[in-house]
């Protein structure tokens, strides 16, 4: 029985069908290399192919000169958006290079 003083409460979209549709109203990007990537994914494929002792040079933070790992880099970056945008960048780099290297 509704009331008259009140329309009806619609009722909550279930989480699965929210996903679906945030992620249908975003734009398909086929030419950004970072697109379905995690910071994880990009971290451990830089620390893989410069080593960390490299990638501490390349970008000289605490989180990469000093006992680095990948839990203590996920965690800085997440809070740091310019040290994120510069291992984003290394990270294109790094694509290009190995690209142009025939990799």
């Amino acid at each position: 029985m509704q009331d008259e003083d009140h329309p009806p409460v619609p009722m909550p979209m279930p989480i699965e069908t929210q996903a679906e549709t945030a992620s249908a109203l975003r734009p398909p990007q086929p030419r950004n290399p970072l697109h379905g990537l995690t910071l994880e994914a990009i971290v451990t494929r830089l620390a893989d192919f410069y080593g960390w002792d490299d990638l501490g040079q390349r970008i000289p933070v605490r989180c990469f000169t000093h006992d680095p790992s990948v839990k203590s880099s996920l965690k800085f970056l997440r809070k740091t958006p310019w040290a994120r945008e510069k291992v984003e960048s290394l990270y294109l780099f790094m694509l290009r290079d190995q690209k142009r290297q025939g990799f």
